[in-house]
């Protein structure tokens, strides 16, 4: 990281690597109103249905991810070179159908990710979606 004036310069290699489960792991630059996260999830890797109040936009730069979005859940398959815009509040679920790298940007940060208290990717509870 090097500060030059009010702007800051990242190297993703120089940011630490948390490793959120056995088949996710995760890097973070946060700024004071959008947080930028790698996002490294190994083939089968579920990610819990969920949502937040959080805007997120995912980019898949490697592999690939199946979505179930939304109540009807709707599922959409969104590969290498593709992005998915999700909005505030709009449940979704995934699942890695290959080892899989994203950019994750949500607006604003998601704290729960800042303060580890994002206890639907640590100790998922299947009867809960929040």
């Amino acid at each position: 990281m090097e500060t030059i004036g009010k702007t800051t310069r990242y190297r993703w290699e120089d940011m630490p690597r948390e490793e959120v489960t056995d088949l996710l792991g995760r890097r973070l630059i946060t700024g004071e109103r959008i947080m930028l996260a790698q996002v490294y999830l190994d083939k089968g890797c579920v990610v819990p249905r969920h949502r937040h109040e959080n805007e997120q936009v995912t980019y898949i730069l490697k592999g690939a991810l199946k979505f179930w979005v939304g109540e009807e859940q709707t599922v959409v398959v969104v590969s290498a070179g593709e992005v998915l815009h999700i909005p505030s509040n709009v449940p979704h679920k995934a699942l890695a159908l290959e080892d899989t790298l994203d950019v994750d940007i949500f607006a604003p940060p998601r704290q729960d990710w800042l303060d580890k208290t994002d206890d639907y990717l640590r100790n998922p509870d299947p009867d809960e979606e929040d």
